[in-house]
């Protein structure tokens, strides 16, 4: 019945929102803020506040600033692999894709100086705290494990074998990624672009050397 004496009615209720979009807002709030204050002054009622809910819609997506850091850096770092991956010609040659994943890679070093110092900073706080070295533990093995499965997928599709397994291989270069970046760090003139790329250039050289076809 149509309402004659012009009162108002109620809004109705707020849909709510998928869980997946709680969490992106609240990672993309998160790493804002740590961006800005870094991790130690970081609070998850600030980062609630950004994303535009409350500190309780953190902890429903996650257990701890530990673990919600640590998804950040483990999202960013699938993210930036699968970038890197896609841009391979996948019609190129060895020594083009040497080329192209060295450039894209340390490229992405020299850019990303944000990843490189909110990774240190957690690392250094992983050996002090056991809470968060037990996040961050887990979170390092599977970015290895990334880096395993593309050398495998990136030498299997060459036809190549390299002189250690994927997964060793994945190791030295997940290792050498993160050693460059803190090197940068500290020394960006002595650890620029083209010294990140010469670099990988050369590991990466040595993993397929003298590979069978």
């Amino acid at each position: 019945m149509p309402d004659t004496e012009g009162h108002s009615h109620p809004p109705g209720p707020v849909p709510r929102l998928p869980r997946d979009e709680v969490r992106r807002r609240l990672l993309a709030a998160a790493e804002r803020v740590f961006a800005e204050r870094g991790y130690a002054d970081s609070k998850l009622e600030d980062i609630a506040r950004v994303a535009g809910f409350t500190k309780g819609a953190v902890y429903s997506n996650f257990g701890s600033k530990q673990e919600l850091f640590g998804a950040i850096l483990s999202e960013r770092s699938e993210a930036e692999l699968a970038d890197v991956m896609a841009g391979l010609d996948a019609g190129a040659d060895v020594p083009a894709l040497i080329e192209q994943a060295a450039r894209a890679v340390a490229q992405r070093i020299i850019d990303d100086t944000e990843r490189g110092r909110l990774g240190l900073e957690i690392a250094a706080r992983a050996i002090r705290d056991e809470g968060t070295g037990a996040v961050v533990a887990p979170m390092r093995r599977a970015q290895r494990a990334s880096a395993g499965r593309a050398v495998r997928a990136v030498t299997e599709r060459a036809g190549i074998t390299p002189p250690v397994d994927p997964e060793l291989a994945g190791t030295i270069l997940h290792c050498l990624t993160n050693g460059l970046a803190t090197e940068h760090l500290v020394d960006r003139e002595g650890v620029d672009a083209d010294t990140a790329e010469r670099a990988l250039r050369a590991v990466l050289g040595w993993l397929t050397e003298g590979a069978r076809k």
